[in-house]
């Protein structure tokens, strides 16, 4: 089974990936964010420097290239997780499109590496993830999340508005435009799958069951 991670900015995929990982004893793929050059330049650049440097547009092509490759590496195995995964690339990028950080010819070009990425993972014998487990949850919640993890230069006020424009559509997103796979949806407002034990087993419990209804479904097909 492969399982994605989708969530906001900040609402907590990698403790997720690593909690469901060690229970069925898989790899993360992680979002290549730590050595991502282009991250800190594109969180901290002005709007002039963001127009001329483009920066958003780069940032893009660089999450498309490393998602890509680990997609590719996970559906060959057996049982992966992906933080984050190559088909929520499409609405940050989307969303920089719609508040004029990437240019109608970027995003068209864009758009045209996706899909020929897209139909080459339908060369491989395993074609997409079997679930996404999509964290879902107040701004509030997530404002506090990106606050916690204190990277700098996420917490600069100017930022906010570009946070709130991404939660905003989020949850539509997932509901009417993703269909690579099933969806499991957790409220991350009422659960702490980090620092609740119970919590915590509640999660792996709603995961298993998912994945075994999937597995029921591919059965009786």
């Amino acid at each position: 089974m492969l399982i994605t991670i989708g969530a906001m900015i900040g609402a907590g995929k990698t403790s997720l990936a690593e909690l469901v990982a060690n229970h069925f004893n898989s790899e993360v793929f992680y979002e290549s964010v730590d050595n991502n050059p282009i991250l800190p330049l594109f969180y901290t650049a002005s709007e002039e420097e963001i127009q001329t440097k483009r920066y958003p547009f780069l940032l893009q092509l660089w999450f498309l290239n490393t998602r890509f490759k680990s997609i590719k590496e996970a559906l060959i195995k057996d049982t992966n997780v992906l933080d984050r995964s190559i088909y929520e690339d499409w609405y940050f990028a989307k969303v920089n499109k719609d508040l004029g950080r990437i240019s109608d010819l970027e995003f068209s070009l864009y758009e045209d590496l996706l899909n020929n990425m897209l139909e080459e993972l339908e060369e491989l014998p395993k074609k997409s993830p079997d679930l996404m487990i999509y964290l879902s949850g107040s701004f509030e919640t997530i404002l506090e999340r990106i606050k916690k993890r204190g990277r700098e230069y996420e917490l600069d006020e100017a930022l906010v508005s570009y946070y709130y424009t991404l939660w905003e559509g989020y949850d539509n997103w997932i509901k009417q435009h993703y269909k690579a796979s099933e969806v499991l949806i957790i409220n991350i407002d009422e659960i702490d799958y980090v620092n609740n034990e119970e919590h915590k087993q509640k999660v792996l419990s709603m995961i298993e069951q998912k994945l075994e209804e999937i597995r029921k479904e591919k059965v009786s097909l």
